[in-house]
């Protein structure tokens, strides 16, 4: 059975009315979810630094220990060419000796500069690493307390959430297709959610623009469906909000 235009505006203002009071449940939540979402990516973000800073400092360690094991084989080569100084024929020979004892030396003076340049490096990356530690504790702190405290506020309202979104599909179930596109359409362009409004004072509840005495009329016999015309959102008159408040 076809419905009347009247039972077309009470429907959509039936469906305004329940997901009014879902909007007015998530608003309770606020930005809970996605301060909770920010901090477990701030959480996952250092612990993967973290991991990387141990890794970079691991190498450093590894650096080190290679460095002084090139010390140790350089010294261990320089006592075998003073050994060798010592059994020479000849000039050129002890010079050709004399020349692999100070590339020895040198190689020797390079690592204790890296060494010595890796050891400042640890020092500045443990201040980062530990820095990043603190952070990391922080942030989960402030993850356990915003999950918490979104979880006490979700269980208080997930029930009456879920009645609520149950209501919602019932009405949309006696909505046409054409008039749920519209209403979908204006719900999600509004900031407030509201895509069916009532007059008040003269005005569009939705955008507080005057609507003409002439529309205002037009609205109240519910005859057919009306826009606002600076708005666009669905129109009805302020005794179908008292009369739904009565059901």
């Amino acid at each position: 059975m076809e419905q009347t235009v009247e039972q077309k505006l009470k429907a959509l203002y039936e469906l305004q009315t329940i997901h009014t009071k879902i909007d007015k449940i998530r608003q309770v939540r606020g930005e809970l979810p996605m301060e909770v979402a920010d901090l477990e990516d701030d959480v996952a973000g250092l612990e993967t630094r973290i991991q990387k800073i141990k890794g970079e400092l691991d190498d450093l360690e590894d650096d080190i220990v290679t460095r002084k094991n090139l010390i140790k084989e350089a010294q261990s080569n320089i006592k075998k060419y003073e050994t060798q100084l010592n059994e020479v024929k000849n000039n050129r020979e002890y010079d050709a000796i004399s020349k692999e004892i100070e590339i020895q030396g040198l190689d020797i003076q390079v690592s204790e500069k890296k060494i010595r340049e890796f050891g400042f490096e640890i020092v500045t990356k443990t201040q980062v690493y530990e820095k990043a530690l603190a952070d990391l504790e922080a942030r989960k702190s402030d993850l356990d307390a915003k999950k918490a405290e979104l979880g006490t506020i979700t269980s208080e309202t997930e029930k009456d959430e879920n009645e609520l979104t149950v209501q919602a599909e019932k009405a949309k179930a006696g909505i046409e297709e054409r008039l749920m596109f519209a209403y979908n359409r204006l719900r999600g362009n509004a900031k407030n959610g509201l895509a069916v409004v009532t007059i008040q004072r003269d005005s569009c509840s939705g955008c507080f623009n005057q609507i003409p005495p002439q529309r205002q009329s037009d609205i109240r016999q519910r005859k057919k469906i009306i826009v606002c015309e600076h708005c666009g959102r669905i129109l009805v008159d302020e005794q179908m909000a008292l009369e739904a408040e009565e059901v």
